[in-house]
């Protein structure tokens, strides 16, 4: 079994049945948060500075096979290379078409992008993380719809570190109850931390927990980051055209919350793809969050890289990392794409031979 419906079973295998034989557009949302230089919280860099340089490098592993912003490709602080491997694996076994688009990131990338108009966010502490967020709603609404038009249907990854703690930021300010249910890049997931982090936040803004209930925009602007507003508007506006696949994990119940505040029926036509390690994750619950306010189905890449050769994609199996730059999703496009002729035996033997590649293993 190469895909499992983790929640609502029969709206699982009707989106599943949309996109069979289908090729899509996958797009890799990128944008940077002060708040995943806060140490403990991100495995996404080296360091916590480095995270300004991790979405670009993970955009340009995408469309070129290689990073330019740095050398050889972002890596945890454990050395285990980002899941946009597993991503650009997956899209080129199925020859599916690549687009970014600059949420807001601090390091543009050396590559063409599609720009909304977002800024880079600042540390949600501040209780004022992201400018503008109602315009690039908009914005990215537009381009979403007409990169559908073009498409069979979309899927729709991110790459910002500190993700899911900006998520638990927004789904907590939307009256969600998401303690201790976000999912971490670490295998010990920091959830008191989080919290903590999040509570200086809404504390900051003069806010308590549901306190902006209805009112999404705020809450992005508050504790937020600016992935969120770009997404959000791609998932609206490409959702009046063609299936959306939202590539990600924990992160995007909170995009899910922010649609199913502002325009509920786009949710209709969405599903969340992610992997198994973030479904079988004992530390995060992202069916637990997404029940709590809307019926779109959870699928999951049923990726396994206990075979695998290599030490730094065997760690995948502990805990580390989990899901990033839409791998889950893509994968699960690649399949779908292919009635099986990807899978994930197949999927793992070219991750197996670009990760040589890429870290230089004769």
């Amino acid at each position: 079994m190469d895909i499992i419906i983790a929640n609502n079973k029969p709206n699982a295998k009707t989106f599943l049945q949309k996109i069979q034989g289908k090729t899509p557009t996958f797009i890799a949302t990128i944008a940077t948060t002060e708040t995943g230089k806060i140490p403990g919280l991100s495995a996404a860099g080296a360091n916590p500075d480095f995270t300004d340089f991790t979405p670009p490098a993970d955009a340009e592993l995408l469309l070129l096979g290689k990073c330019r912003s740095i050398q050889g490709v972002p890596i945890t602080p454990d050395g285990i290379p980002t899941p946009a491997l597993i991503t650009a694996s997956a899209l080129r076994l199925a020859d599916i078409p690549v687009l970014i688009v600059n949420g807001g990131v601090k390091v543009k990338p050396q590559i063409p992008y599609i720009d909304v108009n977002g800024s880079p966010g600042r540390d949600i502490r501040t209780g004022d993380s992201v400018d503008n967020v109602k315009e690039v709603i908009e914005r990215a609404k537009i381009v979403g719809e007409h990169l559908a038009k073009t498409s069979n249907y979309l899927v729709i990854g991110e790459s910002i570190p500190g993700g899911t703690t900006t998520a638990l930021g927004v789904l907590l300010a939307l009256n969600i109850n998401a303690h201790g249910k976000v999912s971490s890049t670490l295998p010990d997931n920091p959830h008191k931390l989080k919290a903590d982090v999040v509570a200086a936040g809404l504390n900051a803004a003069a806010q308590k927990f549901g306190n902006f209930r209805g009112d999404p925009i705020k809450a992005i602007s508050a504790v937020g980051d600016p992935m969120m507003a770009a997404v959000a508007g791609l998932v609206i506006g490409g959702s009046r055209q063609a299936p959306v696949m939202m590539a990600g994990g924990t992160q995007m119940t909170a995009v899910l919350a922010v649609i199913n505040a502002l325009e509920p029926n786009a949710l209709c036509n969405v599903a969340i793809g992610t992997t198994r390690w973030v479904i079988n994750d004992k530390s995060s619950d992202i069916c637990g969050i997404v029940n709590q306010f809307c019926q779109v189905p959870i699928i999951a890449a049923n990726l396994d890289f206990e075979s695998s050769k290599y030490p730094g994609l065997k760690i995948y199996e502990t805990g580390l990392v989990k899901e990033g730059v839409g791998a889950g999703g893509a994968t699960i496009a690649a399949i779908a794409k292919t009635d099986g002729g990807v899978n994930k035996q197949i999927l793992l033997k070219e991750i197996e031979h670009n990760y040589a590649s890429l870290m230089q293993i004769k």
